[in-house]
């Protein structure tokens, strides 16, 4: 299982797991339901999400570190400030987001299992290699960093 950490970008996990939410709520069209304000919701839930992402990744460019999630061992420096005093992922976050609002606009129980696979993935083959990286990086800072912020939220 281990072959599969830090192998495929999280852009794509988030663009495959939302072509599975697709193909789930059109495989099972009777589990769909009418959502309240169905167009608003997912579009605010997609714009929150696309927002963090960007604003996060400003942040890191500002660090001056990289923001290549394939690369963790590359960080040049710790950003544990701004959105990062919230959530060590708050990229992931907003990518979550963003799938969250994909499963409210198509409106079926199904896809938004999607949802609960994404974090598992990240949890598992991003997040807990980048984390191994990050404390190889910067030891007891990290350390301290993890204990006080939250993974997600």
């Amino acid at each position: 299982m281990s072959r599969l950490e830090l192998k495929i970008p999280p852009p794509v996990v988030t663009l495959l797991v939302g072509t599975a939410m697709w193909a789930a709520a059109r495989g099972l069209p009777q589990w769909t339901t009418p959502l309240p304000a169905r167009g608003f919701v997912a579009g605010a839930l997609g714009l929150v999400g696309i927002v963090l992402v960007a604003a996060c990744a400003w942040q890191f460019r500002r660090a001056g570190t990289t923001v290549d999630p394939m690369h963790p061992q590359k960080a040049s420096a710790l950003v544990d400030t701004g959105l990062y005093r919230f959530s060590r992922n708050p990229i992931y976050l907003g990518d979550a987001l963003v799938l969250v609002g994909w499963a409210w606009w198509l409106g079926n129980v199904a896809s938004f299992a999607g949802i609960v696979v994404f974090v598992a993935y990240l949890n598992r083959f991003q997040i807990e290699p980048e984390e191994r990286a990050l404390r190889a990086a910067f030891g007891s800072a990290f350390d301290a960093y993890r204990a006080r912020v939250r993974r997600w939220i």
